[in-house]
């Protein structure tokens, strides 16, 4: 086995790749970086009737948006491809009948319906059927037929699959790095298929053999796979093959209620599951991504760096080289850990907060292009520094400071009511006159004249800083009012007001 760390991302091409997967892969990246070691990335698309169109581009894109790329995989070839288990199909057989060989294997005839009565039999009699030590030798498979029956049965091209051969009457001491050590008997195995009929391998031996001959060193992989440690490490055995180091990663759980996170907990909730947005190419339907709900995919790595993991401080904000020092398999989790579409807001406002002003312009003005707004850099540029603190995603400039950018076409009703009454009209006029023979709009300036203006009549503030927030921006919101009057200029300020007075009489 290669001294150098390596690790592998094997994901099936069969939709979307969940968050879940994207935690495996980036707690895999943070290992190889750690160690300097490499991050394979490897297709395992042998299931072709559940091969879905665009998922292997998919896969590769939402890895590139998250910044943990592969170092190696699909069209970064480095001498141990092809990373495609579909192109690697000829490899399989060979090692199926080397087991079958050494006796740690064996071809086993028996048909569907056989199979299935065998099964119904058992149920009736209150037992579970399984193909191992107990049957095997009633069963019709190459250890109970005679050698002229089995290579009859062979050079007529009957059906057949290999089954491993687990032992009878062992414990198996297996180690996990994030669970410890773990016994199994290896009696309550049953003989798993290897090799379909249809000539593909099935996932245990595809995967078993990719990870030799890829030479990887450790196995970072989802619980779910936890149940087949005991057949991959006798499968590793039976091949005389140094074994990997295995970790496997706790289950995301649902924010409400028991059970994995899906899909369905995010459409109920209101949150998306996939990193990037996801069109099914057979029915057409949408699934929202991270990406385009305006999520930054420092955030996302952030928050999916948690779910599972934590550095044993108190820092929470981590950019991906500090990750990278101080990610620790030893620290993940042996417990689900439960998602929290809250927690992923919070990230995103820190890393909104922290994000240069000029990247926050260009984006936001990318934003503006397709609200068909023209404005000035600049211009945009101050918007999005007054209005910085208050906002969690880019498009919230925009519910924030609308007002920057157009008059407003309608007035909160319940804040009119509150802001609006008899003898307002009459108070916005005379406000009016009093910033017309202002020469010097800013907001400063501004103020010091209006204060004046209200302690020289007497009255409340509220009486006109109340209807002249609603003539500017529509409602009782937004920032500084002196500064938005001064970003909108003179002449917009009067004719906004001159609109409400007109409108809210």
């Amino acid at each position: 086995m290669s001294s150098k760390v390596r690790v592998r991302f094997a994901p099936s091409p069969t939709g979307p790749l969940h968050i879940g997967g994207v935690r495996t892969a980036l707690y895999n990246y943070l290992f190889a970086k750690k160690h300097n070691g490499d991050f394979v990335l490897r297709i395992e698309d042998t299931d072709q009737n559940r091969f879905v169109e665009g998922a292997e581009d998919y896969i590769i894109e939402s890895l590139n948006w998250c910044g943990i790329p592969f170092d190696e995989g699909p069209g970064k070839e480095k001498g141990y491809g092809p990373y495609r288990q579909s192109e690697r199909k000829d490899k399989y057989r060979e090692y199926a009948e080397k087991l079958v060989e050494s006796g740690n294997a064996y071809y086993a005839f028996d048909t569907a319906d056989e199979l299935d009565a065998h099964r119904k039999d058992h149920e009736e009699k209150g037992k579970t059927f399984i193909y191992n030590w107990h049957n095997r030798e009633k069963l019709k498979n190459s250890i109970s037929l005679s050698k002229e029956e089995v290579q009859e049965k062979l050079d007529t091209e009957e059906a057949y699959v290999i089954r491993f051969k687990s032992p009878k009457d062992e414990t198996l001491h297996l180690k996990d790095v994030i669970r410890g050590e773990m016994e199994i008997d290896t009696n309550i195995l049953d003989d798993k298929v290897l090799f379909k009929s249809d000539g593909m391998p099935t996932y245990h031996l595809a995967n078993i053999v990719d990870d030799h001959l890829m030479e990887i060193t450790h196995v970072i992989r989802g619980e779910e796979w936890l149940p087949s440690l005991a057949l991959h490490y006798m499968l590793y055995r039976a091949f005389g093959w140094d074994v990997p180091k295995f970790a496997h990663l706790p289950l995301i759980l649902k924010p409400q209620g028991k059970g994995k996170l899906s899909k369905r907990d995010g459409e109920k909730m209101g949150f998306p599951v996939f990193p990037l947005e996801w069109k099914d190419p057979k029915s057409g339907e949408i699934s929202a991504g991270y990406r385009e709900e305006g999520y930054f995919p420092e955030a996302v790595v952030n928050m999916l760096a948690f779910l599972g993991w934590n550095p044993g401080t108190e820092q929470e904000f981590f950019e991906l080289e500090e990750l990278t020092r101080a990610f620790e398999l030893e620290r993940v989790h042996k417990g689900g850990a439960k998602f929290d579409p809250e927690k992923t807001k919070w990230f995103q406002q820190h890393y909104i907060q922290q994000a240069d002003n000029k990247f926050l312009t260009e984006e936001f003005q990318k934003f503006l292009k397709k609200q068909d707004i023209e404005a000035e850099s600049d211009y945009v540029y101050e918007v999005v520094k007054l209005i910085k603190e208050r906002v969690v995603f880019v498009e919230d400039f925009w519910n924030q400071g609308y007002f920057f950018f157009m008059s407003p076409t309608s007035y909160d009703p319940k804040d009119s009511k509150k802001a609006w009454k008899e003898g307002t009209n009459d108070l916005m006029k005379e406000l009016s006159e009093v910033l017309k023979s202002q020469d010097d709009f800013q907001a400063e300036k501004l103020q010091n004249e209006v204060k004046t203006w209200i302690k020289s009549k007497e009255i409340g503030f509220g009486k006109i800083m109340m209807p002249l927030r609603i003539a500017l921006v529509g409602a009782l919101q937004g920032p500084d009012l002196y500064k938005i009057a001064e970003f909108v200029g003179k002449e917009e300020t009067l004719k906004r007001i001159e609109t409400a007075i007109g409108t809210l009489d």
